[in-house]
């Protein structure tokens, strides 16, 4: 085999090896001699391959071209539509292809989209593309300048099969996923750029594979007003999106929100309470130990926030988790088997590590779905002794090891809540001031409100504290100083 067949038995085109050498004798002239056949051969092959991508999900708007290889998933209907200017209607078809990587949406135009209507082509098809890539509506989406089947090809993708929460990809379109609803958030509004309101909501959706957010704009965000956890739903027409590095479902105009007659099993993953560490963001599951009262405290813009902590633990150990905001509304109870996803892990009381859960986070109250087939957690790297804070035997997994009961456990309010007379130095049971002989005050309370001055809350009251500690939202305290008008003038913070 001489040189030029070499090197084009190693490219992937639809160029015939005869036009490849009759390119080969014209670019040979057009160097005017500074490049002999073998150069110009491989310059061609070089020409050839620009644009040429590995997978689908290396694929990226943007690109000026790319050639690849997919399988036909589904082909779409022919729509029609005006060019401005032109009398003929343009036409189009959308077919979904995609690899083991990724799927994207491939629009034919015109004669193309004509040739598909006409049979041309088939679902499980493996086609060499060539297009155009952008960011469409749906998501990814390639504007199909060539396309040819390729029978020697193998692509493992099923065809017919709906997809879980663990096969979602970048870039996905047209998206079923059976789940079932977790947790729903309220609506919200906003102006977009041409004066209109838009709407959008949020909730979190498990199957058994995982959990993923589901992002619903303008009509269809009305859903999380009449969906509740623990119902069966599936997602139909969605698409995928990124958000700050973690995969969202996405669900507009073209999609929908069905409710379902099935079973759907959500066993959620969690982090091992004993190994979490300070700044990570982890997924916790286990039973709720002790609950505190909600606490509310004036924000320095003078709106109102709200706070609760409750101690959850796992078969490793256990933990305070702060719920924020409209989290600190939820029926929590003792006993309770609860998921919480995305909390923060941060510095508490007393170098306690605890975990924050935000804006950002989700709480499930795991009894609340066990009617849609919501399985109890499994801790990773779960099964520490009772030595590391679990109750239950070192052998067992999951939340069944937990009862709510023994080891005087459940008195782990008394770190949660106000201090006890002995921690206080004197100060009352319920945390509030206590004016000692020396004239000194106490005062116990969870850290609201940072900054000049410090507003501590003990549940039944706030104190205003002047302080040069160094404190955290969240953490629990006791502030001995002098009373100063409303405010107290802290000599201790510990």
């Amino acid at each position: 085999m001489g040189e030029i067949e070499e090197i084009y038995a190693d490219l992937e085109t639809d160029v015939s090896e005869e036009e490849f050498r009759e390119a080969v004798e014209e670019k040979v002239e057009q160097m005017g001699g500074l490049a002999d056949e073998e150069t110009a051969a491989m310059l061609l092959a070089h020409e050839l391959n620009e644009g040429e991508v590995d997978t689908v999900a290396d694929i990226e708007p943007g690109m000026e071209e790319v050639k690849f290889l997919a399988k036909v998933v589904s082909i779409g209907d022919l729509r029609t539509f005006e060019r401005d200017g032109e009398d003929e209607d343009g036409r189009v078809v959308n077919v979904e292809a995609a690899d083991e990587t990724a799927s994207v949406r491939l629009a034919f135009w015109d004669q193309q989209a004509e040739a598909i209507t006409d049979g041309m082509l088939e679902e499980g098809q493996v086609l060499r593309i060539a297009g155009r890539p952008k960011d469409g509506y749906n998501g990814l989406e390639v504007s199909v300048d060539k396309a040819e089947p390729d029978d020697d090809a193998e692509i493992d993708v099923q065809l017919g099969a709906g997809s879980s929460v663990e096969g979602l990809t970048m870039g996905q379109s047209d998206v079923n996923v059976t789940g079932i609803v977790l947790e729903t958030e309220s609506i919200r509004t906003f102006d977009r750029d041409d004066g209109s309101e838009g709407k959008v909501a949020n909730f979190l959706l498990g199957d058994e594979t995982g959990r993923v957010r589901v992002t619903l704009w303008d009509d269809r965000a009305d859903r999380v007003e009449e969906i509740e956890p623990g119902t069966a739903v599936e997602i139909v027409d969605g698409y995928v999106r990124e958000r700050e590095g973690d995969l969202e479902l996405h669900v507009g105009d073209h999609g929908a929100v069905d409710e379902i007659e099935e079973t759907v099993e959500f066993v959620p993953e969690a982090d091992p309470i004993d190994g979490v560490e300070i700044d990570q963001v982890v997924d916790l599951a286990g039973v709720v130990r002790s609950a505190d009262p909600k606490r509310t405290f004036d924000r320095d813009d003078g709106s109102e926030g709200q706070v609760r902590n409750i101690r959850v633990q796992d078969d490793t150990g256990d933990i305070r988790v702060a719920l924020w905001g409209e989290k600190a509304d939820k029926e929590i109870a003792p006993g309770d088997e609860v998921f919480v996803a995305d909390a923060e892990i941060q510095d508490g009381w007393q170098d306690d590590l605890e975990a924050s859960a935000g804006w950002q986070s989700t709480v499930v109250v795991l009894d609340e779905n066990t009617g849609a087939g919501a399985a109890a957690p499994s801790p990773g790297g779960a099964g520490g002794s009772g030595d590391s804070g679990g109750s239950g035997d070192s052998e067992s997994a999951g939340l069944d090891a937990f009862t709510g009961d023994g080891d005087g456990t459940d008195a782990a309010s008394d770190s949660d809540g106000a201090a006890t007379e002995s921690e206080a130095g004197g100060a009352s049971a319920d945390g509030g001031a206590v004016a000692a002989a020396t004239e000194e005050v106490e005062f116990t309370g969870t850290v609201v409100q940072t900054g000049d001055p410090v507003i501590l809350d003990d549940g039944q009251e706030t104190m205003q504290v002047e302080t040069d500690a160094a404190l955290t939202l969240g953490q629990e305290v006791t502030a001995r100083g002098s009373m100063s008008g409303d405010r107290l003038d802290a000599d201790d913070v510990f």
